[in-house]
């Protein structure tokens, strides 16, 4: 009987021992993996950027030179790139930066914000 209670508390300290490298090896992934994630969300705000401020150049050329009534379908894709372009720019802006989605924020806005950041 002595020996088996040994036995179990040496394989209690063991295993507790392994439990606590395990934990140290998780925190050092995850913290390389933030930083990963922080520039892949970076670089996803970059092309967002990007996007919007093409697709608002094209609408304005197609409107400016009064052809938009012509190429209806041009416009279109390009308002619905327009418009998704500048939402995945402000919903990534929310998860890279931690904005608050309460307190100062309109109803209408934080309902929006509040969607995006779901999906």
């Amino acid at each position: 009987m002595a020996d088996e209670s040994s036995t179990n508390s040496h394989l209690s300290v063991v295993m507790t021992t392994k439990e606590d490298d395990d934990v140290t090896t998780q925190t050092e992934a995850e913290k390389s993996w933030t930083i990963d994630e922080f520039y892949v969300q970076l670089f996803v705000v970059i092309i967002g950027l990007v996007g919007t401020a093409g697709n608002a150049l094209i609408l304005y050329a197609l409107v400016a030179s009064k052809q938009h009534k012509k190429h209806a379908l041009i416009v279109n894709q390009n308002a619905l790139d327009l418009f998704s372009s500048f939402f995945l720019v402000l919903s990534f802006a929310v998860k890279m930066f931690n904005l608050p989605l309460v307190g100062y924020v309109p109803v209408p806005v934080l309902a929006a914000c509040h969607l995006i950041y779901v999906f």
